[in-house]
């Protein structure tokens, strides 16, 4: 077996894994449990590994390679967030409260995150909640 990717998430390496596997390449996920309960570990051991017989490394490579983003966009097309106010694509993201979320943490030593996620029109200059 040979190493021919390497992920931070397990997630991310078993969605590779099942690639190669509907394309009929075997491929193994190695490290993942070390990983998974001590990700401290993670970059001393190189992330969790996906690994595939040494015959089957160049097939799996090109196959991890391939980029399916411009038929997806193209079949489904892109879904842009717009004002709610205005319907202007002109939007830019900001925190409220992160600096107050900051100070509550040196004098608490306890992570309390009161902050709030929110757009901001460039058109329009509205703030209005973030929504997926």
């Amino acid at each position: 077996m040979i190493t021919i990717a390497r992920f931070s998430l397990a997630i991310e390496a078993h969605i590779a894994r099942a690639k190669l596997e509907s394309e009929g390449i075997p491929a193994f996920v190695a490290d993942e449990h070390t990983i998974t309960a001590q990700w401290l570990y993670s970059n001393a051991m190189g992330g969790i590994r996906l690994q595939v017989p040494n015959s089957c490394a160049d097939t799996a490579k090109a196959i991890l390679a391939i980029d399916y983003s411009e038929p997806l966009i193209a079949e489904q097309g892109i879904d842009e967030p717009a004002c709610p106010n205005c319907g202007s694509n002109a939007i830019q993201p900001i925190t409220k409260g992160l600096k107050m979320a900051f100070v509550v943490f040196l004098f608490l030593h306890f992570p309390l995150w009161p902050f709030k996620r929110k757009i901001k029109c460039l058109s329009c200059n509205k703030i209005s909640d973030y929504k997926l």
